[in-house]
């Protein structure tokens, strides 16, 4: 690193999360790329964390610049991420809670109280479920069938 720390107890070489918020201004205002790197590693590891919310806070009153507009798009860009990754990881736990159950699309969806179609769209990641009905989801994925309209056991998909 280039950038030298002045009138902080801290190093450039220490883990960015234990620089104090006057570290990281000075990086942000006088490092060079090399410098930037554990700071953007860390807000893609944690885009919500406290690295990311101190560069953020230090954004909304430094005078708008090149700088500012490369950190401010690597906090965004980090969160989309975030979010993509984490509304796979629902959909992936929502499908495997369907194949657990052995039922269809449809009997599950009715099970839990949805539509098939809302169904789909939690399966395939575009909608997010509330957090009440991803806990209906998780405890239908270990009940027994519903019974059909006749009163008999709704049939499980895939070899009889």
């Amino acid at each position: 690193m280039s950038v030298k720390f002045r009138n902080v107890e801290a190093s450039p070489a220490d883990d960015v999360r234990s620089w104090p918020y006057e570290a990281l201004v000075a990086v942000v205002d006088r490092g060079l790329v090399a410098d930037w790197k554990p700071v953007f590693d860390e807000i893609r590891r944690s885009p919500w964390g406290s690295v990311a919310r101190r560069v953020e806070r230090y954004l909304s009153y430094r005078a708008r610049d090149g700088i500012g507009v490369l950190f401010a798009l690597a906090i965004e860009r980090a969160r989309t991420r975030s979010d993509e990754s984490d509304r796979a990881d629902v959909a992936a736990q929502i499908r495997a809670a369907v194949e657990r159950s052995g039922l269809t699309n449809a009997q599950f969806a009715e099970l839990v109280g949805t539509s098939a179609s809302r169904l789909s769209t939690y399966l395939s990641g575009k909608v997010t479920p509330s957090a009440a009905l991803l806990l209906r989801i998780e405890r239908a994925a270990s009940r027994s069938p519903l019974p059909d309209r006749s009163g008999n056991e709704a049939r499980r998909k895939g070899p009889a």
